[in-house]
């Protein structure tokens, strides 16, 4: 079989690995989080981690929250202005993990998903994993259901789809994001980025949205990242396929969300050894500031996918 999808247990949660047997290439999801850990790349007869992981799940769980490293973002993603919203005339605060007086990158960073089906066939290796999340935290009272399916195809194609449901009465207020940090070697002062958007969110000094926009072209066509810092939201052109591509002489990778994801944060790390390139469906604080928020009715399902492929230039 050219794919295979094997499962095994570390520190009590399941490790997933899909394989392409003919090429080599794997991808390690842990079912900590339901996060992707190592996404590895056949090159020059190596297999290269395009992602900046953990050493182990022991590891994920003692440090998820030192950089949130590949981490689901949900309920609600990036920062919630001081934990705080009101819905349906009510006020919530988060009670989960604060930084600098704000709330952080949802409630699910650190969930135990499980394993709910594997798959493998000539074309593919995939898995599905569910967390049913009970309304546990004061501040989100809402439960709901999400299940995640991670796909590895020839190419050295991951794909990923995030499935949320609910049976409350009434609709819930929702948003979802990825929050992985992608490395190709060294510095990422030796990359380049281009994605489709020439237009950058305002932030505040607290990094949350001013509701503001302005121009910002620097990305359209591509441009070295030597130097620049970022920790910005960016609006993707609604009328295109959206993609982005991280480039340096050895590895292209490309990202391709679909319309569920309209947004992209990007920040680079003071180490500037990776970068996090973040699918979002809306924007920070959107709990406040209602950009891209999502109001999920009861017994409906909400789908959002994107993909990573990575091209090694050893073959070009």
């Amino acid at each position: 079989m050219p794919f295979e999808t094997n499962v095994t247990r570390e520190s009590g949660h399941p490790v997933i690995t899909l394989t392409d047997t003919e090429t080599g290439c794997q991808a390690e999801i842990y079912g900590f989080g339901g996060l992707l850990n190592a996404f590895r790349i056949p090159s020059k007869g190596h297999l290269i981690n395009m992602i900046d992981g953990f050493s182990s799940v022991k590891n994920a769980m003692e440090n998820i929250t030192n950089g949130f490293k590949s981490t689901k973002l949900s309920p609600f993603v990036c920062r919630m202005n001081r934990g705080e919203y009101r819905f349906e005339n009510k006020e919530y605060t988060i009670q989960k993990h604060f930084l600098e007086g704000h709330a952080i990158h949802g409630l699910l960073y650190d969930a135990a998903f499980e394993v709910v089906q594997t798959l493998s066939n000539p074309v593919a290796a995939s898995v599905t994993l569910e967390f049913d999340y009970a309304g546990t935290d004061a501040g989100y009272p809402f439960p709901y259901k999400m299940s995640i399916s991670w796909k590895l195809e020839a190419g050295n194609k991951l794909s990923v789809s995030t499935s949320l449901t609910h049976q409350n009465k009434t609709s819930i207020p929702i948003a979802d994001g990825w929050h992985p940090y992608f490395t190709l070697g060294g510095s990422v002062d030796d990359c380049t980025l281009q994605f489709d958007s020439d237009c950058q969110l305002e932030y505040d000094s607290a990094l949350l949205p001013t509701g503001k926009k302005f121009t910002d072209t620097r990305f359209t066509n591509g441009t070295s990242l030597r130097g620049i810092e970022l920790d910005n939201s960016f609006e993707l052109n609604p009328n295109i396929a959206a993609k982005c591509v991280l480039e340096n002489d050895a590895f292209r990778l490309t990202i391709e969300p679909d319309k569920s994801y309209p947004l992209l944060q990007i920040y680079i790390p003071p180490h500037r050894n990776s970068v996090a390139i973040e699918n979002l469906s809306g924007a920070p604080n959107n709990f406040n500031n209602g950009m891209g928020l999502i109001l999920l009715a009861p017994g409906t399902e909400k789908v959002f996918t994107t993909s990573y492929s990575v091209l090694s230039k050893e073959s070009e």
